[in-house]
């Protein structure tokens, strides 16, 4: 992997040097003061229903990097939209975009982007409990660029397993710590209970009728930026 610093919008960076054709691997990022964003740029070689499993595989990455960097009690936990949260509240999210929408097309490239604030005023933290920052959280010594070369050598190292056939070791490690199993929850039209994942992350939802319906992760697709 290798890293370039960009002055605004990693996510848009990295689609715009995948579509020129740069090698897989490539980590646009952006350090700001109060806020943390990269984008990594992978090269599937499986159609893009599978491939979508590179959005829980960089929030696995992401809590390992943290969990190595910050104090050990802080917490962290993934949402299967890809929201993530620290010591219980919202923090920062993940966010996937692809050349193809066509779950069943090996796409030329996918992108995985992560946001993280890092600071933000006391009057606005006071008025949106729900809501957390980095530094807030027993943080303050996390440096941004460690995070980010944390966050892409966990997720390299995750990567591996995923192409040596060990996506029950990723499933495992995911749904410990998944936000939001067991509880309600609404995705587009839908409402019912999570229950759990398909072999491909698909979000499995059960509603009053007792009927479980299957929401793909190709629904949390990203329009290209």
């Amino acid at each position: 992997m290798h890293g370039q610093p960009v002055a605004s919008d990693a996510m848009a960076e990295a689609a715009r040097q995948a579509t020129l054709g740069c090698d897989a691997g490539l980590v646009a990022y952006v350090l700001r003061p109060d806020m943390v964003e990269a984008a990594l740029v992978f090269a599937p070689e499986v159609p893009l229903a599978k491939a979508m499993a590179m959005l829980p595989l960089c929030g696995v990455g992401f809590q390992n990097a943290l969990g190595a960097l910050a104090p050990p009690e802080v917490a962290v936990h993934l949402e299967w939209q890809g929201g993530i949260r620290i010591n219980g509240a919202a923090c920062g999210n993940l966010q996937i975009t692809a050349s193809t929408a066509d779950p069943a097309e090996v796409p030329d490239w996918l992108i995985v982007g992560l946001t993280i604030p890092l600071m933000a005023d006391a009057e606005d933290m006071g008025h949106t409990p729900d809501r957390t920052v980095l530094y807030a959280e027993g943080c303050a010594d996390v440096a941004p660029g460690d995070l980010i070369e944390a966050w892409a050598r966990h997720t390299l190292h995750w990567i591996s397993r995923w192409e040596a056939d060990d996506v029950r070791t990723l499933h495992t490690n995911w749904r410990g710590l998944c936000h939001g199993i067991g509880a309600e929850a609404r995705i587009g039209d839908r409402t019912g209970t999570f229950v759990g994942v398909d072999e491909d992350f698909g979000m499995l939802l059960r509603d009053g009728d007792d009927k479980t319906h299957l929401i793909p992760l190709t629904t949390l697709l990203e329009a290209q930026p």
